[in-house]
């Protein structure tokens, strides 16, 4: 315990932001005290007599958590032999009445009787953590495996390979060779590493592959405003005499011949040469037709002054005709797209179901099954219900760490949690019950989670509007005192 330094005195916007009788909402910068104060709000609840079970405190990371526990174990096992005056220099510290003999004898029995509570003592966890102690309690209605495992990262990408080569080994006994050409195509598209990528974000929403139309391709041909035929032959056609303007290229293929120039000339050799092509031909050279009239910037090309002479409506024309080669140009490339997508999307889809399968044989869930099953259990009607009663029956105060690591889902979580605190009865017989969230906008890391600064700014402003008790602390000055 000798390692365990004297508390730092808790000064301004440190001191608001620790008082437990507040919903407190905390963005600060790197230095200035976050976690000094979090762990100082957890002191100050234990002081008043709450039950240690009834403290949840969530972070993202196992490190944060670990690192959490340690703090407040340490500081609570300091307490129990700490001289008096050194004792009082820490309760000062957190702003607490140190002439009070019934507080010094309290803060002497935490450790013990953190030991002793049920479950541990005060609940510092991951919210992936949380999510795995919830669904080990409800697991068969959270339609899971009675003792299922949570997945390691470097397990976890074992099995999703696993899944991979599986499935197209399937594939290829079936006599087909459809997933693997959509994914063979994606990786040169996009890279290896992306189509992996792409598979596995398709794996972490199953949901939404199973909802997906069983004809994927007409369904986003119809999304893209495309024809559900032959692409080629619609745009063919679509250059024959009977729907192309071929009178308009005419007459700019004859202005560039009066006008006489080399460039003219040419113009109308190449004008010429195209409307003497078949339909199929011309749709193949429908950019050569762009080209003619319009810029590699995509601007109209400035006609001579002789051209118009030639033709008074050369620039309207030229525009037309260039305008509808890139409409046509247009669809070809829509299209393309939309196929492809729905090659990446089957395959993606066969994929997500393979992945499942294989967790499923496995008895393991991923941390996306655990945030994802949780919710699920949660919105059950009754099971739901109850499962959202003995949480507020347990838990009392509710701390969210690395809070702009939390993604749209997670927060979903939290407001399930929380969501008695702002009913306009948050006092309970036990005391007040409250949230309080410190996270900082610039360390957002996690971003390939789904996490989004954007999402903790939406969370702060949902949750202040719930808010009926006094008022939040939406910033920590940045001058405040850096804490050790």
């Amino acid at each position: 315990m000798s390692d365990v330094r004297a508390l730092q005195r808790l000064k301004n916007d440190q001191a608001v932001a620790s008082d437990p009788h507040r919903h407190v909402w905390l963005s600060a910068s790197a230095g200035t005290g976050k976690t000094h104060v979090l762990s100082a709000r957890v002191f100050r609840l234990l002081l008043r007599g709450v039950d240690p079970a009834a403290i949840l405190c969530l972070t993202f990371t196992k490190a944060g958590a670990a690192e959490m526990a340690e703090r407040v174990a340490s500081r609570l096992a300091r307490w129990v032999r700490l001289p008096t005056a050194d004792l009082k220099a820490d309760l000062f510290a957190l702003g607490e009445d140190v002439n009070d003999p019934a507080l010094l004898a309290r803060a002497r029995t935490l450790f013990a009787r953190v030991l002793d509570a049920p479950g541990g003592g005060v609940r510092i966890q991951t919210i992936h953590g949380f999510c795995q102690s919830l669904l080990a309690g409800f697991p068969v209605e959270a339609g899971l495996v009675p003792g299922f495992r949570p997945l390691e990262a470097r397990e976890e990408a074992g099995m999703a390979r696993e899944a991979l080569a599986e499935l197209l080994v399937e594939e290829q006994r079936g006599g087909s060779t459809r997933i693997g050409d959509a994914i063979a195509a994606m990786s040169l598209r996009m890279g290896e590493g992306a189509a992996e990528g792409f598979l596995r974000e398709c794996a972490r929403n199953p949901q939404a592959m199973a909802e997906l139309p069983a004809g994927i391709q007409p369904f986003l041909r119809r999304a893209f405003h495309l024809p559900s035929g032959d692409v080629d032959e619609v745009i063919a056609q679509a250059c024959s005499d009977d729907a192309f303007d071929c009178d308009a290229l005419e007459r700019l293929a004859e202005a560039n011949r009066v006008w006489g120039t080399a460039t003219g000339q040419k113009l109308h050799g190449a004008i010429m040469d195209w409307l003497a092509q078949s339909p199929t031909e011309r749709a193949l050279r429908l950019g050569d037709v762009r080209g003619m009239f319009f810029t590699q910037k995509d601007t109209l090309k400035k006609a001579s002054a002789k051209l118009v002479a030639a033709d008074p409506d050369y620039d309207e024309l030229a525009d037309a005709v260039g305008t509808r080669a890139a409409e046509l140009l247009s669809i070809r490339a829509r299209a393309g797209y939309a196929d492809a997508l729905a090659g990446a999307l089957a395959a993606g889809r066969a994929y997500a179901d393979a992945y499942v399968r294989a967790k499923r044989r496995a008895g393991a869930v991923d941390f996306d099954d655990l945030i994802r099953e949780t919710l699920t259990l949660l919105a059950q009607p009754g099971i739901g219900d109850w499962v959202r009663f003995k949480l507020d029956q347990t838990t009392e105060h509710v701390l969210i760490d690395e809070a702009q690591d939390t993604n749209p889902q997670q927060w979903a979580i939290v407001r399930s949690l929380v969501e008695e605190y702002f009913s306009g009865d948050a006092v309970r017989a036990a005391g007040m019950r409250t949230l309080f969230v410190v996270g900082d906008y610039k360390q957002a890391i996690f971003g390939f989670q789904g996490t989004d600064p954007i999402f903790f700014r939406a969370a702060h402003h949902d949750f202040t509007r719930r808010a009926t008790l006094p008022p939040t602390i939406a910033a920590m000055r940045a001058n405040s005192t850096r804490c050790r």
